[in-house]
């Protein structure tokens, strides 16, 4: 057992020491390979044996970052890995006499490169790929890997943002070399993307690659050259959530101002305050897109809302002017009456004080009301039933008067003392006699005796109180006309109101409906 432990061991020893020197000789024939190599080699020349033979590049590109998309001046920032891969006629190597050596990894200065640039570029400080090794294989192929940050020019179409997609091309091509002197030979047929890192904000549909072979004006040769188009689609939910929503909430409030009372005077003011705030929004859209004439879906969005709103504005300023018509107002029209009172009326549930949306208002009471309720007063003010009630029962009361006098006068007085020959005088002498007549139940006392002079006064007196009565009566009347022309004018003002407040609010729906859609 013991005899067995110590040959492992001898063994394992002599292993170690085999494997040191096969290490060390590999390090010594790839410090002589290097040498012999690179001992006539110059990397400023295509490394080709006949300057006829064209030479191929494969390219392959790897899509690891999206770091920015910038809408606005149009540049796409993107971390992509480079592969190119060519064989050099003067780096190829016998492995044997190199002690079985068939690859070794040297500073790409070394050795002579394609000059294959991004067409596109849009970086102000033209960096280009990292300096990293290259790898050298026996038979003279050389694999060059470089991790690059590109920007390069992207055209974009804002038209439906925020639920826009873009098409981002970068094109790959020798800047000096023609098709004659180097092909461009597609690895893949398109972008590698098994180690993207997914974007927050753009989601990668595909990188599709294609090679095209151009004639530039300056040079009859042609240019080939490789464009990876990426296809990106925008992630709509923080634009949805921050800028979108906040503004369907806001147009929401512009056809309430319809349903505030005129005389609340915050009409106008809602409707101005809520046209600022989607001014800022405006603005800050705005910001972050390009002066193109394409305007972003939600930027019209904006501008239907901020027109509705202004329109609304200026409906809204338009019935409060009819609302506080005067008692100068004119009638309202046939027509009016028959459409917006009526119809527009009961389709809107605009109803006067005391009606019901199901029972007709009732008729107002005409009965006289007892003598006790005769001065009650409503807000320090008598009330206009009561006042009407009395000038009716005090005009028929002194008609009634008047017809019984003359009927004395025509029995017991001179046809000279009748109702249209009193003289001045007579109601200086009735007024000096204390003759007066009682306002509530139209009778008067005597002035001190039965004459018939005193009769005559007493016509005289009460024809001049009929007429002022008559002219309370006439006021009363006109009053209430106007009151009730005046309240007219404010229902149609009301009865405005509600329509244009639903016709907004379908308007504003449809507008929200349509914008949301496209999330969908």
């Amino acid at each position: 057992m013991k005899l067995w432990s110590s040959k492992l061991s001898l063994q394992f020893i002599l292993c170690i020491y085999l494997l040191q020197g096969c290490w060390g000789a590999h390090g010594k024939f790839a410090q002589k390979l290097l040498n012999d190599l690179f001992t006539n080699y110059t990397s400023a020349l295509r490394p080709v044996e006949d300057t006829d033979k064209v030479m191929n590049v494969t390219l392959q590109i790897t899509l690891s970052q999206i770091i920015d998309m910038d809408e606005r001046n149009q540049i796409l920032t993107a971390y992509l890995w480079i592969r190119q891969v060519w064989f050099d006629a003067y780096l190829s190597w016998n492995k044997d006499d190199y002690d079985g050596l068939d690859t070794i990894r040297i500073p790409s200065s070394y050795v002579w490169r394609p000059d294959i640039v991004l067409y596109n570029n849009a970086d102000d400080q033209f960096t280009g790929s990292m300096e990293t090794n290259v790898v050298i294989r026996h038979d003279g192929q050389i694999m060059w890997d470089s991790p690059a940050i590109t920007k390069s020019s992207c055209k974009v179409d804002v038209s439906f943002f925020p639920f826009d997609s873009q098409q981002c091309r970068m094109t790959f091509g020798s800047w000096t070399y023609n098709g004659n002197q180097i092909d461009i030979v597609n690895a893949l047929d398109s972008g590698d993307l098994t180690d993207f890192v997914e974007n927050v904000e753009w989601e990668v549909l595909g990188m599709p690659s294609k090679k095209n072979v151009i004639l530039y004006g300056c040079c009859s040769d042609p240019y080939p050259d490789i464009t990876y188009t990426l296809l990106l689609k925008r992630r709509a939910s923080f634009y949805i959530f921050n800028l979108l929503l906040p503004c369907v909430m806001i147009s929401f409030l512009a056809p309430l101002g319809f349903y505030l009372p005129a005389d609340s005077g915050e009409k106008v003011s809602l409707g101005v305050t809520v046209l600022l705030a989607l001014t800022v929004f405006q603005l800050l859209v705005a910001e972050s897109m390009p002066p193109s004439e394409n305007v972003p879906l939600i930027g019209k969005y904006y501008i239907a809302t901020m027109t509705m709103i202004t329109a609304s504005t200026a409906m809204t300023i338009f019935i409060m002017n009819i609302h506080h018509c005067g008692p100068e107002a004119k009638p309202i029209p046939i027509w009016a009456k028959k459409v917006i009172l009526e119809y527009m009326a009961r389709i809107f549930f605009v109803y006067e004080v005391g009606e019901s949306c199901l029972s007709p208002q009732p008729p107002v009471q005409t009965e006289p009301r007892p003598q006790q309720d005769e001065g009650r007063t409503v807000n320090g003010q008598a009330r206009k039933e009561d006042f009407a009630l009395k000038v009716r029962r005090n005009r028929d009361g002194m008609a009634q008067k008047l017809q019984e006098d003359h009927e004395d006068l025509e029995q017991g007085v001179s046809p000279s003392l009748s109702m249209g020959n009193v003289p001045t005088n007579c109601y200086n002498s009735c007024k000096e006699e204390g003759k007066h007549v009682s306002l509530d139940r139209g009778e008067s006392s005597d002035c001190g005796g039965g004459k018939g002079c005193c009769k005559a006064q007493c016509l005289c007196h009460n024809q001049s109180l009929l007429r002022n009565i008559e002219f309370i009566a006439n006021y009363y009347r006109d009053q209430r006309a106007t009151q009730k022309r005046t309240g007219e004018w404010k229902k149609v003002a009301k009865v405005m109101d509600r329509f244009f407040m639903w016709i907004f609010f379908i308007m504003v729906f449809f507008m929200s409906l349509l914008i949301l859609g496209k999330a969908i």
